[in-house]
């Protein structure tokens, strides 16, 4: 089987040149979101955006960088989110809200990356509120890591995320690698729609990530093809999934995917499809190779996403070309909780 990404990937998603390094200000108890915007007026190109070690920085409001051209940025200090709930579902449910707290809305060669420091580099989302109260409402999306061109996400680590951590929507040539996502309750309450990473590009790597959360470890979109996932530990989500696709009758379109080399703990889904009654196109050649687990109990699976067909179509989504290879480990019997009939997707 042969897949576009390879690791010529790694040559050209390389890290931006910078020629103008910017440390961004901290203001003691005050959001230090709109003097970081101000700044990106002039460094929307060859530069580094520098959060600095030891300074924890109030992400007050949401960040949406510029189109960037070879562009750093360097998350060496903590960032945190506001912890108030409806402060956030305020700015969420604003016109205009992009959908991400920290968005990238276009560029080429951009480098996100984080700290090897295990005390520094934290984006804390303050989601165990969220999750104990069950709320869903206005809920912004992580970081949008969208319509960029030569990208690299590296050394990243989130704490307790709201909902969804890194999408890649329209992307393309990216390396994800040594990131960390910590989504794991303290309470009995269940950590919804903290899903790992979002493949919606082409050409994508994401390897050696470290992922502990309530929802898909991986989720492959519509439009997404040549995505390599390998050398990652997944615990505590709902396992590596292709959709869900064909929504309202929407054309599928999901082709070249491999996903291998996955350590797996406590998942209810290994490998995974998700589509919806009703739905079009076509997802094919999808692999699923060297998956190990523990405590998984359905380590493959083809379920629909709704209950129901939400199109007057009779269709549904084809599959060609899938390959289910060397699943080890132990299966657990699965005994439906309150948390998992509250969000079962």
């Amino acid at each position: 089987m042969l897949f576009g990404v390879t690791t010529s990937l790694l040559a050209y998603a390389c890290l931006a040149t910078a020629v103008t390094t910017f440390t961004v200000p901290q203001l003691a108890g005050q959001d230090d979101t709109p003097a970081l915007l101000e700044a990106m007026k002039d460094l929307s190109s060859d530069s580094t955006i520098l959060f600095e070690s030891g300074i924890t920085y109030n992400i007050f409001t949401p960040i949406q960088f510029p189109e960037l051209t070879n562009v750093e940025i360097r998350i060496e200090g903590n960032l945190t989110y506001p912890t108030d709930i409806p402060t956030i579902q305020k700015i969420v449910g604003a016109a205009g809200f992009p959908g991400s707290w920290i968005t990238f809305t276009g560029g080429t060669n951009v480098t996100l990356q984080g700290s090897l420091d295990p005390h520094w580099g934290w984006i804390d989302g303050h989601g165990q509120a969220w999750w104990d109260a069950q709320n869903q409402i206005n809920r912004p999306h992580g970081i949008a890591f969208s319509h960029i061109n030569n990208g690299v996400i590296r050394d990243m680590k989130i704490w307790k995320p709201i909902a969804w951590n890194f999408a890649t929507s329209g992307s393309s040539n990216i390396h994800a690698f040594n990131n960390t996502i910590i989504a794991v309750s303290s309470t009995q309450s269940f950590p919804f729609n903290t899903d790992g990473f979002s493949a919606g590009g082409s050409n994508m790597i994401f390897e050696d990530n470290f992922i502990q959360n309530g929802d898909d470890c991986l989720t492959v979109g519509s439009g997404a093809s040549n995505i390599t996932f390998r050398n990652t530990y997944c615990e505590g989500g709902h396992g590596l999934s292709i959709g869900s696709l064909g929504k309202a009758g929407q054309v599928a379109n999901v082709q070249n995917v491999l996903i291998e080399n996955i350590q797996m703990k406590n998942s209810l889904y290994g490998a995974r499809f998700k589509s919806w009654a009703g739905g079009n196109g076509l997802a094919r050649n999808i692999t699923w190779r060297n998956i190990a687990f523990v405590d998984v109990p359905f380590p493959a699976s083809a379920l629909p996403a709704g209950p129901k067909p939400n199109s007057t179509s009779s269709n549904n989504t084809h599959i060609q070309d899938f390959v289910f290879e060397n699943f080890t480990g132990i299966i657990k019997e699965y005994l439906p909780s309150i948390s998992s009939a509250f969000h079962p997707s």
